[in-house]
This record gives structure tokens, C-alpha cells and sequence, in this order.
């Protein structure tokens, strides 16, 4: 579908046609789901027909839409990968449908991608079309907490749902599935709502290797020395695997995101324009890079930043123990950003 900036219709009784565009499949199902509750709440019992639009013929699917069913008297005709079926020469019967949908079902057309034109009219016609697009990490981050409080019957702090993106990505369904889990550890009260917060995330939602060696900015924006190289040492004795890289990684983004902000800083950037750029997350981490970077010498931001780079590359090239050069770096970083 032509990009749109945001879903458009809604979901009602009335809708005879919906378009649920989107790699998101947790809310194509969530639209799927909420619609058949608003029709069953209309017309009592509805049946409810599948298809594939890879192997389906769009014939068929009308077909069903048309006639009358036998177990109940509405229908919901889904159509997955509908991107497959509504094209080509399938696109005028299509739209010949759409102008003029039966009156007994509604047909659900559920794919991650469209391909706009008139058809998207004929469907706002006779109902909507939701985009169900996969979330940033600020917008999952935020869906979290309205998810929380909604179906879980638990509040998450703002934090904690940063915190909880942080570890498992930004993936709906994923999120959904620790947010009950954690809802159901905290409930205290029969009907009284639970709490989630950063040490109930902490505590109960693991790291993965790769994401653990992330975390290590954190400790790296401290500016001590003691506590940074411990981090490392941590890191390097419980990995089961090569930690060198993800770590080495890690810690050239944070020193090219320190001197970009210094950058920007010392040219009066504004703070928040800088942190979208930058891509600073989550929001606890973008507030320790941006303080830093305003405290510490952008000179000596640029020469930690060459440090990175030049450490990274002696671990490619066996310049050295990966090991001890990561833990020189940590105490490289601390030298830099010590709190004087």
C-alpha cells in the first residue's frame, strides 16, 4: 500500500471490507479479534472462514462472502497474504466487489504489504483500513503501558517498560506474553492492580548474550574504573560464546554517539532533535550520553573515539589479547569520563 501516515476508518457493526496492512501480525490480530467481538455483539453468532491468498482463488472468497450461511447468519471471511489475491486481473473483480459488499459478512484482507489505488476508496466506503505496522521502541515502549493496565490488570512504571523493550525487543506478541507473566508474579490483592517495576524487569527478564554486552554503555557512562572493567570481566568469564565482538560493538557506538553529542552540544543543537538522530535508547541511557557530553571536553570525546575504533581494529587483525584490549577500553572510558 501507498505509505500512509496512519490508519484510516474504524472498526464498527457496519464494516463490510477491511484492509489490515502491516508486518506486525500481533495486531493484525488484535484488529481481527476486536472486530468479530463488535459483530457478534450485532448479529449474535458469527462463523468465521480462512484463507490463503497464495492458493486461493479470489472467485471462492466472494463466494463465500455471498452466500448464506448454514450454521449462522453472518459471516467473517479472513484472507491472509491478500496482497497475493487482490492483483492483476484479480484487481477489477475486486473492486467490483468492494463497491457493493454483501450485507451478511465482512471480509477481512490481512497482508504486510499493499498496493494502493482506487480500491483503497471503495474499501473507506464500507469500512477501514489499519495500518499494522511493526513499533519503534519509544511506541512499544508506550503500548506497553496501556497493554498493562488494559488486559493484564497491572500497572508497569515508565521505566520498566523502557527497560522491558530494552531486553526483549520491540515485537508485540513477545511483549504481551512478559507483561502477563509479570503481572501475574506482583498481584498482591484479588482486584487490586499490581505494580511492575525496573526491579521486577530486572529481576525476571533475562538478557541474551549480545543484548548483556549492550548494557555495558551503562556502566561505561559512570566513569568508574573499577566498576566498568568488573563489567567486562563479568561479561567475558560467563559467556558461553565469542563476547569480544558484540562488546567491542557496543562500545564504539557509545563513544561515536558521546562525540556526535558534543558535537551537536557545542553547535546548540536542541536536545531532543539530537537524541532522535542520534538514536539514543533507551531514555535513561540518552540522559547519561547527553549529560556527558555536555560535561567532558569534546576534544577528548574525538580521541576516545579514535581509541574505539583503533581497539576494534586490533581485535580483527590480532593486534593484541581481545580480552585485555577490552578491558583497556573500559579503563579508557573511565579516564575520559570520570566525574571530577
Amino acid at each position: 500500500m501507498a505509505k500512509k501516515s496512519q490508519s484510516q476508518g474504524e472498526l464498527t457493526k457496519d464494516t463490510r471490507i477491511a484492509a489490515l496492512v502491516g508486518k506486525e501480525l500481533f495486531l493484525q490480530t488484535e484488529y481481527t479479534n476486536q472486530l468479530k467481538d463488535i459483530l457478534e455483539k450485532a448479529h449474535g453468532e458469527v462463523a468465521v472462514f480462512r484463507f490463503d491468498g497464495l492458493s486461493a482463488q479470489l472467485a471462492d472468497v466472494l463466494d463465500e462472502c455471498r452466500t448464506f450461511g448454514l450454521m449462522a447468519q453472518y459471516k467473517l471471511v479472513i484472507v491472509d497474504q491478500a496482497d497475493q489475491i487482490v492483483k492483476d486481473d484479480n484487481r477489477p473483480l475486486m473492486e467490483r466487489y468492494a463497491q457493493s459488499p454483501c450485507d451478511s459478512a465482512t471480509l477481512v484482507l490481512r497482508c504486510e504489504k499493499w498496493h494502493a489505488g482506487k480500491l483503497d476508496d471503495m474499501i473507506l466506503q464500507h469500512g477501514a483500513i489499519k495500518l499494522c505496522e511493526a513499533q519503534s521502541p519509544a511506541m512499544a515502549a508506550a503500548w506497553a503501558v496501556k497493554r498493562c493496565e488494559k488486559r493484564h490488570n497491572a500497572t508497569i512504571e515508565k521505566a520498566a517498560a523502557e527497560a522491558l523493550v530494552s531486553r526483549t525487543g520491540s515485537e508485540l506478541a513477545r511483549l504481551d506474553m512478559e507483561l502477563a507473566k509479570l503481572a501475574a508474579a506482583v498481584t498482591t490483592a484479588p482486584g487490586k492492580p499490581a505494580n511492575i517495576t525496573m526491579q521486577t524487569v530486572a529481576d525476571m527478564v533475562g538478557l541474551t548474550r549480545e543484548e548483556e554486552a549492550w548494557v555495558i554503555q551503562d556502566t561505561l557512562l559512570s566513569g568508574n574504573a573499577a566498576a566498568s572493567i568488573g563489567h567486562v570481566r563479568m561479561i567475558l568469564d560467563n559467556s558461553r560464546k565469542d563476547a569480544n565482538v558484540p562488546l567491542s560493538w557496543a562500545c564504539l557506538d557509545l563513544a561515536r554517539k558521546l562525540h556526535a553529542a558534543a558535537q551537536g552540544t557545542k553547535q546548540g543543537m536542541n536536545t531532543w532533535a539530537m537524541g532522535g538522530k542520534l538514536k539514543l535508547w533507551p531514555e535513561s541511557r540518552k540522559e547519561g550520553i547527553l549529560n556527558a557530553a555536555k560535561r567532558t571536553d569534546p576534544a577528548k570525546l574525538a580521541g576516545l573515539l579514535r581509541d574505539a575504533v583503533t581497539m576494534d581494529y586490533k581485535q580483527k587483525s590480532g593486534g593484541g589479547d581481545p580480552d585485555r584490549l577490552m578491558e583497556l577500553l573500559a579503563l579508557r572510558f573511565s579516564q575520559v569520563l570520570e566525574r571530577r
